[in-house]
């Protein structure tokens, strides 16, 4: 299981003062010395936390896989064709949630959606959708030629029970070996942190994990490399 490290919550921290610090620039590259696998990055049509010179700069600068998490709008369709990265990972996006708060629904937005994945296939970027772990969403997402799908884990992470989080996680296992099954690649993310990574890694389908608010959380105790390592040795252990 890989791990890619999600640096918003640096771009939020340095956007409330309106200054120029801590730069996410110097975190992914930190975080990479440390050995994550990639970086993922959310440039919002609201540009909250992450701009586009943060994008940018991510390009030239870091050496690993750049994961950038977009809605599917025309705006930043041409963003990301310009800058390239080696995966964009659609998702729904709305102006007053915090985070992400759920997959996008591939079945009713299945012509957006076909359309959004060639035109970045076009650029050579690889497409995930982030979706829940539904047989029918993951079925539509091979449908239209995605490339890997990012499973929602928020329900897991958010369980109030130790009943309930088996339960999703036993469903994220079975959609997760469902969309092997039809070639997809499977990635996973919300929610995850130092606890729950424990039992997550068990799933031997998830190809990789996107972690940030619990890793940069971390690091304001430790340090970024200290909070990457702590995080790999989890998964890997």
């Amino acid at each position: 299981m890989r791990l890619a490290l999600n640096v918003d919550h640096i771009a939020t921290l340095r956007n409330a003062r309106g200054e120029n610090q801590p730069d996410p620039i110097t975190v992914a590259l930190i975080a990479e010395q440390a050995g994550v696998d990639g970086v993922v990055v959310h440039l919002r049509e609201d540009r909250r936390h992450i701009n586009e010179r943060d994008l940018r700069l991510l390009r030239e600068l870091i050496t690993t896989k750049l994961d950038l998490e977009m809605a599917p709008v025309d705006e930043i369709i041409k963003i990301a064709c310009d800058v390239g990265p080696e995966l964009a990972t659609l998702v729904p996006e709305k102006r007053q949630e915090l985070t992400t708060e759920g997959g996008i629904n591939v079945i009713d937005n299945i012509n957006l959606l076909r359309e959004t994945i060639k035109t970045l296939q076009n650029s050579e970027i690889e497409v995930s959708l982030f979706i829940e772990p539904d047989i029918d969403q993951i079925d539509a997402a091979a449908e239209i030629s995605a490339d890997f799908i990012e499973i929602h884990t928020g329900v897991f992470a958010n369980a109030l029970s130790e009943e309930e989080q088996f339960d999703e996680l036993e469903r994220i296992r079975i959609a997760s070996k469902h969309a092997k099954k039809l070639g997809l690649g499977v990635n996973a993310g919300h929610g995850l942190n130092y606890q729950n990574i424990k039992i997550f890694r068990e799933l031997t389908d998830i190809d990789e994990v996107s972690i940030g608010h619990a890793i940069i959380a971390r690091a304001v105790v430790v340090g970024i490399k200290e909070a990457v390592q702590e995080m790999i040795r989890l998964i890997k252990s």
